[in-house]
């Protein structure tokens, strides 16, 4: 006979933990995100979670397919985190730019976490609301559906690309960052105007810029382009 079908909710643990806490989704994930700020990507599975949350690392199963199912709940967390409170102006630009700006920020704030996510669809609650915003406020403004998809599609790309490449930076051990961004003003802004002429006329700026991330002035430039379109 074939085993019957336990519900999702029946497999979940309602007992608590040796340490007296009661298990749920939202518990893993925040601890999935403290490990990977700890030790990294290699520092998350299944028997270091089990110890963060005092259980056996089986009763993670009850919540997850297994690890990658884990690591999209992660992801969607993430952009949740990103949107929460935030409310659509009516103003098409200021409403992309608010979204784009909070995505981009919640990941740098979890630059391992952003390095294993980015690249990945989640199609949980978080990232469907994401998009459903995002494509509301276009076809709301007036795009046509055609530029809606293609603006959607490389503003949602841009700010990934960008949060994966500023937290790639970010999670690097701190004595190499400091040394790449140095390397502005030890390397860059001594070069001679004879040999490196336009280097040498922008290294000041150069210097002073490229410590930051570009995403912000990317941003202004797709929507501005978005907007002649329009």
């Amino acid at each position: 006979m074939p085993k019957p079908v336990i519900s999702e909710d029946k497999r979940r643990r309602r007992r608590p933990t040796r340490s007296g806490t009661v298990l749920s989704e939202g518990l893993i994930v925040e601890a999935a995100l403290r490990l990977l700020r700890e030790h990294g990507s290699t520092g998350l599975t299944a028997r270091r979670l089990g110890l963060a949350l005092d259980c056996d690392p089986s009763t993670l199963y009850r919540y997850f397919r297994g690890m990658d199912d884990l690591t999209l709940a992660i992801g969607d967390a993430l952009i949740g985190e990103a949107l929460t409170g935030w409310t659509p102006t009516g103003e098409w630009k200021t409403d992309l730019r608010t979204i784009g700006l909070r995505v981009h920020a919640q990941y740098v704030a979890h630059p391992q976490a952003a390095l294993l996510t980015t690249n990945r669809v989640t199609g949980r609650a978080h990232e469907l609301a994401a998009d459903e915003a995002v494509l509301d406020v276009l076809r709301t403004a007036g795009f046509s559906l055609a530029d809606t998809v293609r603006v959607y599609h490389a503003f949602i790309d841009q700010t990934l690309a960008f949060a994966a490449l500023d937290a790639a930076s970010l999670a690097l051990p701190k004595d190499s960052l400091r040394a790449d961004e140095a390397k502005w003003s030890s390397t860059y802004a001594r070069l001679p105007d004879t040999t490196h002429p336009r280097i040498a006329e922008a290294s000041r700026l150069l210097a002073k810029r490229m410590v930051t991330s570009a995403y912000p002035t990317a941003l202004d430039m797709l929507l501005d382009s978005a907007e002649r379109s329009l």
